[in-house]
């Protein structure tokens, strides 16, 4: 999947191309999150000895940046949870990054369009 985007002096891309370009991001976003669920829901119930639906509810709580609903009781709960924390955390941050690239980049080429006239 690639990106073209238009550069600073070639006009603004048309409202099509903008909206494939918001929809790929977000496809690629869904990539990375869906993977991490999984992986969530798998740790938290191996480890944390937590129910499936709790499993979930943490996994997302933490992908979401929240934070964990719950007590874990075994040590290795805690480990994974701890570690789930971080990986969350920044995964969060380049998923919003991701996600809010398509318009940043659109309100700032429109910025220096109106430079340049």
């Amino acid at each position: 999947m690639s990106f073209n985007y238009e550069r600073r002096h070639q006009p603004l891309a048309p409202p099509s191309v903008f909206r494939r370009r918001v929809l790929h991001h977000g496809v690629l976003a869904l990539w990375m999150v869906v993977p991490s669920i999984v992986v969530g829901m798998v740790g938290y119930h191996l480890l944390g000895r937590q129910s499936w639906i709790d499993s979930f509810l943490n996994a997302c709580m933490l992908l979401g940046g929240m934070g964990q609903v719950g007590d874990l009781t075994t040590n290795a709960g805690k480990v994974f949870a701890a570690l789930f924390a971080l990986y969350a955390g920044l995964l969060f941050i380049a998923i919003s990054g991701l996600v809010l690239a398509p318009f940043l980049h659109r309100l700032v080429h429109a910025f220096h369009l109106e430079e340049n006239r």
